[in-house]
């Protein structure tokens, strides 16, 4: 656990130095310095084939949290695979964020490696979580669940596409966020 929230408080510095320090096309290494190869960049991230139109301009208006987002998933999870406001389009507390890192892990479409983040959009610290579960049965799902003021996760499944990602966050003790979504489009 204690390394987890290490590893958590480096990703975040390196997400909020990304916020407020770094230049279009620069990345901002864990220091808070500009560095050629540290975080990922806006013209770094592509999108999965069956990306939805909405996933694509969610990311095309605000590719900044869209960057902050495959930062904290880590080196290679540049490929947007969901991107959703929650609860809705108009009323939004958090996005939930599911990269792929485009290798594959096995011979089926749902052997692709998966990350997930769930950002809070809220100002302040909330109870939230993401929970990242892929389409095998036998495998345990991957959650992160707690009080957050940035972000819940990271998340990952090793054969997570055509899985679901679950978002939750509780406001003022209200539940606000209560979301079950698919991760790829699958038969």
């Amino acid at each position: 656990m204690r390394a987890k929230t290490a590893f958590r408080s480096a990703l975040a510095i390196s997400a909020l130095a990304l916020l407020g320090t770094s230049v279009p096309g620069q990345a901002v290494a864990a220091t808070g310095t500009p560095s050629a190869d540290a975080a990922v960049r806006a013209d770094d991230l592509t999108f999965a084939t069956q990306a939805s139109r909405s996933t694509r301009s969610l990311v095309a208006a605000n590719p900044e949290a869209a960057v902050r987002a495959a930062t904290v998933c880590g080196e290679g999870y540049t490929k947007v695979l969901t991107a959703q406001r929650l609860p809705s389009a108009t009323t939004r507390y958090a996005t939930v964020y599911v990269y792929t890192d485009g290798s594959t892990t096995g011979p089926r479409i749902y052997d692709k490696p998966t990350c997930g983040v769930l950002h809070n959009e809220t100002g302040s610290a909330q109870y939230m979580g993401i929970r990242l579960k892929d389409n095998y049965t036998d495998t345990p799902h991957d959650e992160d669940f707690g009080t957050f003021s940035t972000y819940a996760g990271p998340v990952r499944q090793k054969k997570g596409y055509c899985g679901e990602v679950y978002s939750y966050m509780k406001k003022g003790g209200r539940v606000v966020i209560d979301n079950i979504s698919a991760v790829g489009i699958c038969n």
